[in-house]
């Protein structure tokens, strides 16, 4: 499903010297892997999640997906590609305040340009999944914290995407909704996405099919 060689990613610091945060990143993640990655703050795991999902360009490297080389391609074309092929979760929620929890999931299909009541079902069918379907109608300043974070995960899967990157997911959670948020990803690694998460968090390796350690913009077999 998504093939990455090479990966390199530098950023400039205040006094223009380059900060070299990806030194060329080889990953595989294939249809039901869960892969989990590992590394201090500030080691990179952020930006390599927003490189392979198309939301920074990369310095050098190829990412695939699937046959396709996507790393390549326009800004408009990536967009269009992202809006097929991933789901982002992530540490914040990103929900929209003005927005309900429903509206919110519904947003992803609105991307994608579907609407009306077969998204609205499956929407609600993943809400029920997560144990917020109660909450549909409460805005975001309304919910606990796992509950904004189940809301983000519904959005993330509405449109099952093949690719569900996960950045720090249960980093804002206690233990008890960290442990939902956590068996939901596993589940749609069972249900046959790639899934891939960065996590400080020791219990999210549990069931992982790879580990690994982002360690001098290289990753490493944990």
């Amino acid at each position: 499903m998504l093939r990455a060689t090479g990966l390199v990613k530098s950023y400039r610091s205040r006094s223009g010297a380059p900060i070299r945060v990806l030194a060329g990143v080889d990953l595989t993640v294939k249809g039901g892997d869960l892969v989990v990655v590992t590394g201090p703050s500030g080691s990179g795991k952020s930006t390599l999640l927003n490189v392979l999902g198309l939301l920074e360009d990369d310095d050098g490297g190829e990412i695939w997906f699937e046959d396709a080389r996507v790393s390549s391609l326009g800004r408009a074309a990536k967009s269009r590609v992202r809006g097929r092929y991933v789901g982002f979760l992530f540490q914040s929620f990103l929900l929209l305040p003005s927005l309900s929890a429903l509206e919110n999931v519904l947003l992803a299909a609105r991307y994608v340009g579907r609407s009306g009541a077969p998204a609205r079902r499956r929407a609600m069918e993943l809400l029920e999944e997560v144990g917020v379907a109660d909450r549909v109608d409460h805005f975001p300043a309304q919910l606990s914290g796992g509950e904004q974070q189940r809301v983000a995960f519904c959005r993330a899967v509405l449109n099952d995407p093949p690719l569900l990157l996960a950045d720090e997911p249960t980093g804002n959670l206690d233990d008890a909704n960290g442990a939902v948020i956590l068996g939901a990803l596993r589940g749609r690694a069972r249900a046959g996405a790639a899934v891939v998460v960065v996590s400080h968090r020791p219990e999210a390796a549990t069931g992982a099919s790879a580990l690994y350690r982002l360690r001098g913009g290289v990753l490493e077999t944990s």
